[in-house]
């Protein structure tokens, strides 16, 4: 019967020593690189929030290790916030968290409920952020149907022209339900409709047409202006 030879084969040392020595290394690079903190975060896109509010939202104000950061997870915290719209959160190169966010914008002050419409038609009470707001007061009640367009309308106005509106009432009449009037800061007045509210946006090209004049411009049938002095 023959003998059977069976090889042995020798482990170099070296090369054991090298893929040894190459594990260990990553083993410690991975474990640093878990262990270095956030070094900087960025808020972009904020208007009336401020920093230290995102922040503190997304619940990073210990700067959490980088790593470890789950995007996911901060947006869906910064999404719970009735005045952020929408967010995006990146990582990026020297360990820079950027946090990006659209804002609800403000619309009004509604007198009847007694708070802030937002322009995803969401409502908030009063508070350290609300309470900066330079929006317009609806004075009373906009029936339901129309409600809905109201807020559409509103939303449509710049921010510069909204600022100069101090007031605004629900002013039906026997030829349009959708009328409305609108108090200015100057002490004019504007008439339109729940279709015209983006006409508004014209108003300081109006104004420099007056030379001075105050009255009422009449956005709701045609469009004119009846000086009051």
């Amino acid at each position: 019967m023959a003998k059977r030879v069976v090889k042995k084969t020798k482990i170099k040392m070296r090369n054991f020593l090298m893929v040894l020595l190459v594990f260990l290394g990553l083993f410690f690079v991975v474990a640093f690189s878990l262990r270095i903190k956030t070094k900087n975060i960025v808020i972009k896109g904020n208007n009336y929030l401020n920093d230290d509010y995102v922040i503190d939202l997304a619940g990073v104000r210990d700067y959490p290790y980088f790593i470890l950061l789950k995007n996911r997870k901060i947006e869906k915290r910064l999404s719970s916030s009735n005045y952020i719209y929408s967010c995006t959160v990146r990582k990026k190169i020297g360990f820079v968290l950027e946090i990006n966010v659209l804002e609800n914008k403000a619309l009004f002050y509604n007198t009847n409920t007694n708070k802030y419409v937002l322009s995803n038609n969401e409502v908030v009470s009063e508070d350290g952020i609300s309470h900066s707001f330079r929006v317009p007061r609806l004075l009373n009640y906009v029936p339901d149907k129309k409600y809905s367009k109201f807020v559409t309308g509103v939303s449509k106005i710049k921010d510069d022209i909204l600022s100069k509106i101090s007031d605004i009432e629900y002013k039906p009449n026997d030829f349009d339900k959708d009328r409305f009037l609108l108090y200015m800061d100057d002490g004019n007045m504007v008439y339109l409709t729940l279709t015209k509210f983006k006409m508004v946006n014209h108003y300081n090209e109006v104004l420099s047409q007056l030379e001075g004049h105050k009255g009422i411009l009449y956005l709701d049938s045609g469009n004119h202006f009846e000086i009051k002095e």
